[in-house]
């Protein structure tokens, strides 16, 4: 169901990987109500990119979150508790982050995406009890 792309500046130790990834899925689960079966997470450090703030290399890390579910699927308090509860996570898995770091919550209508080679839209279908 959700997608999220974690991006992070500079590398990363694996139990820092691992934290973030069980961690966004831990928050996926609890604050958006998703399924964790269904979630996937993918972590890349990128140590060698020029990534820049203000047109300079950050002085401390920094992170771009990229968090794709349907439309429709959360309230607006649970994506606003969802982007603090990540960004809070990654400041302290990374030991402070840059104040430009940016969690994104995109939502994407049934129809144009899903999982499993079916769209979203007919699996809510199937559920209804109708054939897609």
């Amino acid at each position: 169901m959700p997608f999220i792309d974690v991006r992070i500046h500079p590398a990363l130790t694996a139990d820092q990987a691992g934290r973030i990834a069980t961690e966004t899925t831990r928050a996926m689960d609890e604050t958006m109500s998703k399924r964790r079966e269904v979630t996937a997470v993918c972590v890349q450090a990128l140590p060698d990119a020029l990534w820049t703030i203000g047109g300079t290399l950050p002085t401390r890390p920094t992170a771009y979150v990229d968090v794709k579910i349907t439309s429709g699927t959360n309230s607006e308090a649970q994506k606003a508790a969802l982007v603090a509860q990540l960004h809070a996570m990654l400041d302290d898995t990374l030991g402070g982050l840059a104040e430009a770091s940016y969690v994104v919550v995109h939502e994407l209508p049934a129809t144009d995406w899903g999982y499993g080679g079916r769209t979203q839209a007919a699996r809510k279908v199937q559920a209804n009890g109708n054939t897609p």
